[in-house]
């Protein structure tokens, strides 16, 4: 990972110079797309073949589709797409599980890198096309689209509307641009050591994965814990390396879709699902739920549909019972939350926001929390047992998990609420042109000052606790989705 990142930087530098020197976007273009490829294949040479056998396929369906936009041509190149995925993502499960001669074949296929993001891309535009979107990439600007250094290992799910008029920008990248950059690359580091943290936890092996992967046995507080934990461990895994694409892309000129935000101060099911991974929960809203809701007007099935939308979100991830248990278990909550504001509604009641919104908050973090048993657990009998123990009152008077890690999760949970308070606090603040005191004049205007020693000394002491342990850890969780 260490080489890797070190090529990554180096790629993101020489890009830097040419976009410096370069105005011409016809020469970005070629240096970047070359520059992408190069990096992607460092993953794989067959991998970047299947991304290249993508883009070529992708490229001819989409101008087949310009020329003739029916159902037909468009249904025929979502199935290649599909077709595509399901070969790599979902048959070589399938052939370990079902003993088939010709299946056995596929069995140890590699998932090339990012597939499921350049896939659900390739299909945004086709969709686009079809709807009538005036799209016409060259073939150069359609390889880019699909291979972009920043976001195509993991994301963020891009849309060639948003990236075309940017592919042909000449503007030159601003200071102001590199900075933000930096920063929001400085900060997904951290983010992602500390997913690192609570995977291995304070003493190696006594972390998230360690209570998943090697006890038996769970008190109901032993899975809250490790519930909490693992949905902390998974937002700063994703989002610290969402803010890592985020920010190089930044650094470039370019500006990628945001893929969270502040997901855990949602007060409902319905708000936390557009904070979280918003790429790709925007991208089932437009392409799946809105196209199946207005197929009927009847309420059961606009909440079916919600359902179906998160069951294909879930498999999204991972084609398992677990994954489509648990994308089930959140549509649920979704349609339940729109059946209680129908009642409200009826009811013209509205209770006080004083005392409502902690509740309301408290009951989605906790439900929400439930559902990453389904998320993580190796197993259905696993998951079972686990929910069996959250049912059970008298698995509370003891727990399993060592004090460190609920020491750990609760620690990293305050700090984490108590960022975000400082950072509204410095925000309220900044929207006055002049404060009363001028150490916070300072801290809101150039908070580079105070943040760097901070995040400096946050890092270091991560880095120092992780020297000091033994074992893999799952660095960044999503790669393999």
């Amino acid at each position: 990972m260490l080489l890797t990142g070190l090529l990554y930087g180096a790629a993101l530098l020489i890009l830097l110079l040419v976009f410096a020197k370069m105005r011409s976007f016809r020469v970005r273009q070629a240096v970047l797309l070359v520059a992408s490829y190069a990096l992607y294949l460092t993953w794989g040479v067959w991998f970047g073949a299947v991304l290249l056998v993508s883009t070529v396929m992708n490229f001819l369906v989409g101008r087949w589709l310009k020329r003739q936009p029916t159902a037909a041509v468009l249904w025929a190149g979502l199935a290649f797409n599909l077709a595509l995925l399901a070969v790599f993502k979902y048959i070589p499960g399938i052939a370990v599980s079902i003993p088939v001669a010709t299946l056995q074949k596929f069995s140890h296929l590699a998932l090339p890198l990012g597939i499921s993001f350049w896939t659900f891309q390739a299909m945004s535009y086709l969709l686009d096309l079809y709807r009538g979107e005036e799209l016409d990439p060259s073939f150069v600007e359609f390889a880019l689209y699909m291979a972009f250094f920043p976001v195509t290992i993991s994301g963020p799910i891009c849309r060639m509307p948003e990236m075309l008029p940017q592919f042909r920008s000449e503007k030159s990248v601003s200071r102001h641009d590199i900075g933000r950059g930096l920063c929001r690359v400085a900060t997904g580091v951290l983010m992602m050591q500390l997913a690192q943290l609570l995977g291995k936890g304070i003493l190696g092996g006594e972390g998230i994965n360690g209570g998943f992967d090697h006890l038996t046995r769970w008190s109901g507080l032993d899975v809250w814990c490790l519930t909490f934990g693992y949905g902390l461990q998974l937002f700063f895994d994703f989002a610290g390396y969402s803010h890592v694409a985020i920010g190089a892309a930044q650094m470039l000129g370019f500006t990628v879709p945001e893929n969270f935000a502040r997901p855990f101060a949602s007060t409902t099911p319905s708000i936390f699902w557009t904070r979280w991974h918003m790429s790709l929960s925007f991208w089932i809203r437009d392409y799946v739920f809105l196209p199946l809701a207005v197929l009927r007007r009847e309420v059961w099935w606009r909440n079916l549909a919600l359902i179906i939308s998160m069951v294909i979100f879930a498999l999204w991830h991972k084609g398992s019972i677990l994954f489509i248990l648990w994308g089930s278990y959140q549509g649920i909550l979704l349609v339940l939350h729109r059946q209680w504001q129908a009642l409200q509604h009826r009811l013209k009641w509205e209770p006080p926001a004083a005392i409502w919104t902690p509740i309301s908050w408290l009951a989605t973090i906790t439900l929400i929390s439930a559902g990453w048993i389904l998320f993580r657990a190796n197993s259905l009998p696993q998951a079972t047992q686990m929910l069996a123990a959250v049912a059970s009152p008298a698995s509370y008077a003891d727990h399993a998990l060592p004090r460190s890690l609920y020491l750990l999760v609760a620690s990293l949970a305050i700090a984490y609420a108590a960022v975000l308070f400082v950072i509204n606090s410095l925000n309220r603040y900044a929207e006055r042109l002049r404060t009363r005191s001028e150490i916070l004049e300072v801290m809101v205007r150039e908070r580079w000052v105070w943040v760097a020693p901070m995040w400096a000394a946050a890092s270091l002491l991560v880095v120092i606790m992780m020297e000091r342990q033994s074992g893999a850890a799952n660095v960044f969780m999503y790669r393999f989705f």
